[in-house]
């Protein structure tokens, strides 16, 4: 009888609420209160709720590696990485070169990113350097080179000497068209290798499956030694500075590998969108991850691969939800560029702004 007492007062125990509440975070709590009215609400409307959830599931594997690509710097000290478009147009070229040769499915995918990693590994260099000239800064200053990087790049677009008939423009025959269609290339190959439908959800088992191998790959590397080297340059730069810890080389490091994996992220969201577009589309690719990066939890101080999936979840689903809810609610007015702008910069602005305790 003592014991169940003691059980119930556990259970009931407000310490206990508190706590899950700090770990859970405020943000994170009112944007899961507001999914749930938004499943309520799109039920009371006789919405198809397996297709928003196929849309929802789709959204977090093609943006997930994206996300990712926020963890290294954030570990290592260096910010959110703003200059994400630098590592997407990388991810870009790999891509249209794999169409220039006209290769299709795993061998179009594949072969699309091992073009893109060299080209990613010295861009990343060349930005580490840059951002390592501009400590403090690093985020602003890596918002600029990624607005650089795409307007310098629709040069190269128009100029790049390419030659299949599907990507150049057809009068002139030079210049490679703002969108390009994949689908006689390799749209779609990750999300339908394996997929099944669950209850008349469509589960893209591959997409996921390669989004979760990348987290495993995370997770696994921020527990070796190099990892944890990153992690305590993050935690504190003169501790780890006497402890023989090279933090400029960590540094170095954890921007390449943001921008590989932004290049990564850009061919698995072009080929589950099933378009490459080029010239100033990758403009503002790095806000929506730096919002979901923010929502899951993580802050300038502090992230983990569990932050980045959880953010990635919450973000995607209810960019994917709250749009096509609020058109319904609203009949006739197309607000969804307008909500989407304010959820993921409102997001940002609010992550930014709260003390390191989130």
């Amino acid at each position: 009888m003592e014991l169940q007492m003691t059980k119930g007062k556990r259970i009931s125990d407000p310490s206990h609420l508190r706590d899950f509440y700090e770990k859970f975070g405020l943000p994170r709590l009112i944007i899961s209160l507001f999914l749930l009215g938004l499943f309520i609400l799109a039920l009371i409307m006789k919405m198809d709720i397996t297709l928003l959830l196929s849309a929802s599931i789709d959204r977090i594997g093609m943006n997930g590696l994206l996300v990712l690509a926020m963890l290294p710097t954030l570990v290592t000290g260096v910010g959110l990485n703003f200059g994400l478009p630098v590592g997407f147009v990388c991810g870009l070229v790999g891509g249209v070169i794999s169409m220039e040769y006209n290769l299709t499915g795993f061998t179009g995918l594949f072969t699309a990113m091992l073009c893109a990693l060299p080209l990613a590994i010295i861009s990343g260099y060349l930005y580490a350097a840059l951002l390592d000239r501009v400590r403090g800064q690093e985020m602003m200053v890596g918002t600029y080179v990624g607005f650089a990087v795409v307007a310098g790049m629709c040069i190269f677009w128009l100029t790049a000497p390419f030659k299949n008939p599907a990507m150049i423009w057809a009068i002139g025959g030079k210049g490679l068209r703002v969108t390009l269609t994949l689908y006689e290339h390799y749209s779609k190959v990750l999300n339908n290798f394996l997929a099944f439908d669950l209850f008349g959800v469509t589960i893209p088992t591959g997409l996921l499956l390669f989004f979760a191998f990348f987290c495993w790959l995370a997770s696994l590397f921020f527990q070796t030694r190099t990892g944890l080297a990153m992690i305590a340059t993050g935690a504190n730069p003169m501790y780890a500075k006497s402890s023989g810890i090279n933090t400029r080389k960590m540094r170095y490091l954890s921007i390449v590998i943001s921008n590989v994996l932004a290049a990564l992220g850009a061919v698995v969201y072009a080929q589950s969108y099933g378009f490459l577009q080029l010239y100033t589309a990758p403009l503002y690719m790095a806000f929506p991850a730096v919002a979901a990066a923010l929502i899951g939890g993580a802050t300038l101080k502090k992230a983990t691969v569990s932050h980045i999936v959880i953010g990635t979840i919450l973000f995607q689903t209810l960019l994917t939800i709250a749009l096509p809810v609020t058109q319904t609610v609203l009949q006739g007015t197309d607000i969804s560029e307008i909500a989407r702008m304010i959820i993921s910069n409102g997001m940002i602005l609010y992550a930014l702004t709260r003390n390191e305790r989130g």
